[in-house]
């Protein structure tokens, strides 16, 4: 049973250790490049998000002692004075009942509130640390985007002359094609830390930003697969005109 569990959870563990090697294999096949760089900074963060949703897993006593010990003291403090107040009056007339009634279920009503405001402090504040680990994942996907952006495989199809402002491309077709997909594999390794909160997690803010970053990652990834295609289909087609 152990061993089946592994399988439906992402592991953390292997997620670092996969991403260590990319974060090798473009420092190696790319030494000095952005893309190394970019690589380098998101094994930074993937260590910073695991410690987070480490933190997010594990219950807050400290704050739940706080909690519990505000919630029994406003409950004794209220029941306190609807006694006194039922002891020290007499209740004379209809009116007199109404106005008592609607005091009662006013004191109900707030003290609810208060206690829900109460409880749900541990699970804002571990929202809010949450959030800010994922905005920093999602900086990273745009990052991510800008450096494969002025990679296009259409220039090797139908050349153009450059001008004193197009960016450089002194890529060969296959370095491209590893670049390219070296980004794809950073973005979904980035979709997959993400996707790491909320497995323990469950809070509907956080899950949605999750879902936000996910479906971000799939749109660009499908943008750089399209070049890919292009790029695969511009060498078969070299190679074909060269036979």
């Amino acid at each position: 049973m152990r061993e089946i569990a592994r399988y439906r959870q992402l592991d953390q563990s292997q997620i670092g250790q996969t991403l260590r090697r990319l974060r090798d294999r473009i420092a190696e096949r790319f030494p000095g490049s952005g893309l190394s760089n970019v690589a380098g900074e998101l094994v930074s963060l993937s260590d910073e998000a695991f410690d987070c949703v480490a933190y997010l897993q594990k219950p807050n006593w400290p704050i739940r002692a706080a909690v519990g010990i505000v919630i029994a003291t406003m409950v004794v403090v209220v029941g306190l004075g609807a006694l006194s107040i039922r002891l020290s009056s007499r209740v004379n007339s209809v009116s007199e009942l109404v106005q008592t009634l609607d005091a009662s279920i006013n004191d109900i009503v707030f003290l609810g509130i208060a206690i829900f405001f109460l409880v749900t402090v541990e699970a804002r504040l571990k929202r809010r640390k949450a959030l800010g680990s994922l905005q920093q994942l999602r900086s990273v996907v745009h990052i991510v985007d800008m450096h494969q952006l002025t990679k296009d495989p259409e220039r090797l199809m139908s050349p153009q002359p450059h001008t004193s402002s197009s960016p450089a491309r002194p890529m060969t077709p296959p370095e491209l094609g590893r670049y390219l997909d070296y980004c794809s594999e950073l973005l979904s390794l980035t979709s997959k830390i993400a996707a790491s909160f909320v497995q323990s997690f469950n809070d509907p803010v956080v899950l949605s930003t999750v879902n936000e970053i996910e479906t971000l990652v799939t749109g660009l990834s499908g943008k750089i697969w399209q070049k890919i295609t292009l790029l695969d289909r511009a060498t078969r087609s070299e190679e074909t005109a060269i036979k």
